[in-house]
């Protein structure tokens, strides 16, 4: 199957796959291994230090050559100076999320840096597209993580009939059916975070990777105050507590608190009980580890058999009608 995109001309890359930058958990090997598989690998600076930062951009270049992507966190106390980082290091594609980066766009589009924000509203994509933005990630309320209130499959046609620029659709996506679902909406390329987790070069814990594994349908839960950031994770003794938290009446400063850490706990330590299990919906889909590589080749072969499928389906009805 041939990709030709706006997405894949704008950034030089084969597929229209995007691996999400999560924090703690998007490395540098990961990374350089989607981007050489065609796709393109995100750092997830969440959690960098600016050093760090600037260590993991000079190793993706020394794993790679292909165009790769860093996730800038704008609720990180950091933020300033890692995007003084970026700037200097000047990678090929900046995604932006959890924050206003408007003032930003200019700078680094300046710098020759595409700009990718991810949205959660069709308002706000809006408001991006205005500032500059150059592709916008449309994430759903099924993904992992950081999470809105619309379903990805209201949220990204919706988003595309009110902007020009790409859109890329995120949340609830794990394989080729996916892929041409996506499509199917309007969208011009995939981001995927979950499915990424469960992969060979990702570095968190085996026990982190289990239980994604592990998961079914129902197995995560959004958690967060009412008035502050959501979160979806697995359902575990943290998500409980927190749930137990916000029905006491719980502050969001002392939920702040309660999670401090716990997605560091997750990954670099495998506590599966008071640690962060950031993870979608779609993980009840994933059953295996496997290289990057293959899983970006699965889905591809899957999207040209979906395909396949529907046209004989279409063009059958369409002779016997």
């Amino acid at each position: 199957m041939v990709f030709k995109t706006r997405v894949t001309e704008t950034l030089g890359i084969r597929y229209p796959i995007f691996q999400g930058g999560m924090a703690w958990a998007s490395n540098a090997e990961l990374v350089a291994a989607v981007s050489d598989a065609g796709g393109l690998g995100i750092l997830g600076a969440g959690g960098m230090s600016a050093k760090e930062l600037s260590l993991q951009i000079d190793r993706i270049r020394k794993l790679t050559d292909k165009p790769f992507g860093v996730n800038l966190y704008y609720l990180n106390p950091q933020i300033e100076e890692q995007k003084r980082v970026v700037l200097d290091k000047k990678p090929p594609v900046v995604t932006v999320g959890a924050g206003n980066p408007g003032k930003d766009i200019p700078l680094f589009k300046e710098s020759g840096i595409t700009v990718m924000p991810v949205v959660a509203t069709v308002d706000y994509g809006r408001r991006m597209e205005k500032l500059g933005a150059d592709i916008l990630i449309a994430e759903g309320y099924e993904a992992g993580g950081h999470v809105g209130e619309i379903t990805t499959l209201t949220l990204v046609p919706q988003l595309i009939d009110k902007v020009s620029i790409p859109v890329v659709a995120a949340g609830g996506i794990a394989d080729g059916r996916g892929l041409v679902a996506a499509f199917a909406l309007g969208a011009e390329g995939i981001q995927m975070g979950t499915r990424f987790l469960a992969s060979e070069e990702c570095h968190i814990h085996k026990n982190y990777k289990d239980a994604i594994l592990k998961a079914k349908d129902r197995s995560t839960i959004v958690t967060g105050h009412p008035s502050g950031v959501k979160v979806r994770v697995i359902k575990n003794q943290l998500a409980r507590k927190f749930v137990e938290r916000v029905e006491e009446g719980a502050s969001l400063e002392e939920l702040e608190v309660l999670g401090m850490g716990a997605l560091r706990k997750a990954v670099l330590l495998g506590d599966t009980e008071m640690g962060s299990l950031m993870a979608g919906q779609i993980a009840g889909l994933i059953s295996d580890i496997k290289p990057a590589a293959r899983i970006i080749e699965d889905i591809i072969a899957e999207a040209m058999d979906v395909v396949l499928k529907l046209y004989n389906t279409l063009y059958r009805e369409e002779k016997n009608g």
